[in-house]
């Protein structure tokens, strides 16, 4: 198999076969919030991550930092409609999880009951790989997530890279050994530098998934609506496969100037006694 060439699937992916892919073809991963959108999506990518970034890119907040567990079942829920074959993780949204390993458990076995997903994604921090490890021993496959961490934006003060400094360096390596020692069958590395992300591939027997940290990693996600242009600005990082912006807003133009003109409906968009 070539490969630039899609897997041809019949089964849902599990997380032994992801973590398998470990220096392979690369992982294709994308996020999805909505049926529509998982079923489009779902025979071209390996992994569809239910994003906590949803509550910027569907609910409009600032950051991550508002979304609820409710809103993360919802959006689970209809991205397992979706998806027939595609490995989906649901993100553990800011505040279910820190508080203790229980609490974690809790959540994360909310979300599994409710949405049908097969794992959980926690960002790290200096307990997580307590609660990775605490969960993956009771059944929860756990996706690490390290370097610029979305929900400690806060903390940080914006959404800023990581790794620029030595001490920085090793504390973005050891949240990833961590995270593997502890359990994470995979793991997020976004916004580091490409020598970071190389050295963190290598050092680690998971897969990395890669955002805004080179195609040294063994796989790659982007926020699906940036990479289709769908918003004024995105990251450094983002490639744009599509301008649907543009596309959509002429569509909707049309629209309004055929309803405004009453050529819309037209005839053969009516309905007529018999």
């Amino acid at each position: 198999m070539s490969s630039q060439t899609a897997p041809s699937r019949t089964k849902r992916l599990t997380a032994p076969e992801i973590r398998a892919r470990k220096g392979k073809t690369p992982l294709v991963v994308l996020t999805a919030y909505t049926t529509p959108m998982a079923r489009i999506m779902d025979p071209h990518c390996d992994i569809l991550l239910v994003g906590d970034s949803l509550g910027m890119v569907i609910h409009g907040l600032p950051n991550t930092i508002g979304v609820t567990m409710e809103m993360m079942s919802l959006h689970g829920q209809a991205v397992m409609r979706g998806a027939d074959t595609a490995f989906v993780v649901v993100d553990m949204p800011f505040g279910s999880y820190e508080a203790g390993v229980e609490q974690a458990f809790e959540n994360a076995v909310r979300l599994l009951k409710e949405t049908g997903a097969q794992a959980v994604k926690v960002e790290s921090g200096p307990t997580v790989a307590a609660t990775i490890r605490y969960l993956t021993e009771r059944g929860i496959p756990v996706m690490g997530h390290v370097g610029l961490r979305p929900q400690a934006v806060n903390v940080d003060g914006g959404f800023k890279a990581k790794g620029r400094t030595e001490a920085e360096r090793q504390k973005v390596i050891k949240e990833a050994q961590d995270s593997e020692a502890a359990g994470a069958f995979s793991i997020v590395v976004e916004g580091v530098a490409a020598d970071l992300a190389a050295e963190i591939t290598k050092l680690v027997s998971i897969p990395t998934i890669g955002i805004g940290a080179s195609s040294d990693c063994d796989g790659q996600v982007l926020v699906t609506d940036d990479m289709l242009g769908l918003f004024d600005w995105t990251p450094k990082f983002v490639r744009h496969y599509a301008d649907l912006r543009t596309e959509i807003g002429a569509a909707v133009e049309a629209y309004a100037k055929d309803v405004r003109e009453r050529s819309f409906p037209a005839p053969e968009e009516t309905y007529f006694a018999k």
